[in-house]
């Protein structure tokens, strides 16, 4: 039973779809009765989610992209326009964390590293995304649709995590991006959310490599009991069946323990 009918027929392509918080979205939208399409890099993960989704009498499309490589995003929009037309709901999950000490030295912690891998995908790979629907988005508005960009930051936008600082400041940037995108698909009738998790189960962990924030990153996750991908894919959900006058601007979903 559909718990958000506001979604059915509408047209998604939802970012770093293979696994976590993209992952969860795309199962509840399409549950939902939204078609998804599933952006991602990983080609295996994505054909067998398409398939569980389609197996349940749902929806959905699988399209391999970097959304590193501009030519990539291009090929996929094209992908998606051609089976479904006009997306109207875009949610841009794909990210990476890396800890990278700034202050001390750390192999990868240089400019042309995974520094440059944070910004490429978690700020730039965003805004290629944004770039590739934006049109969509306003049309679907115009004709009086409801149209939704959801970005999803983190609270380290906000709170200080030593060792962060890099994939903080794409958050702070990605979170800001949002806040003046408003200003500007907001007079054109689309809405603009961020959502802000806190600790939240998820593939993100898996990329730390220093021993030393691998042991307080585990901690953090021993001491807390952490978001599931679920309580996200709720989360976005519900912000994006509001009737379409009504924008959910930002939020900002912490674990009790952590809140």
């Amino acid at each position: 039973m559909s718990h958000y009918p506001a979604l059915a027929d509408r047209t998604a392509v939802i970012t770093g779809a293979a696994s976590g918080m993209g992952e969860a979205t795309a199962r509840l939208l399409a549950a939902n009765g939204a078609r998804v399409a599933l952006l991602a890099r990983r080609a295996g993960r994505l054909d067998a989610l398409a398939a569980a989704i389609t197996g349940a009498g749902g929806q959905a499309l699988a399209v391999p992209v970097d959304v590193t490589d501009q030519e990539s995003v291009d090929r996929a929009a094209a992908t998606v326009h051609q089976a479904w037309g006009q997306v109207d709901l875009v949610v841009n999950a794909a990210g990476v964390m890396l800890p990278n000490p700034v202050a001390t030295e750390h192999p990868r912690s240089e400019p042309d590293g995974d520094w440059a891998r944070m910004i490429d995908t978690n700020l730039t790979g965003a805004l290629r995304v944004i770039h590739a629907f934006r049109t969509d988005l306003v049309a679907a508005a115009a004709a009086g649709r409801t149209a939704d960009l959801v970005n999803v930051s983190s609270i380290g936008a906000h709170v200080p995590f030593p060792g962060y600082a890099v994939y903080g400041a794409t958050k702070a940037a990605l979170s800001h991006l949002s806040a003046v995108l408003r200003t500007e698909f907001g007079p054109l009738d689309v809405r603009v959310t961020n959502i802000e998790p806190g600790l939240t189960e998820s593939e993100l962990a898996d990329g730390v490599a220093n021993p030393e924030l691998a042991d307080q990153l585990a901690g953090m996750f021993k001491a807390i009991p952490t978001l599931t991908a679920e309580d996200i894919a709720d989360l976005i959900a519900w912000t994006t069946s509001r009737r379409a006058a009504v924008n959910l601007r930002q939020a900002i979903v912490l674990p009790t323990r952590q809140a």
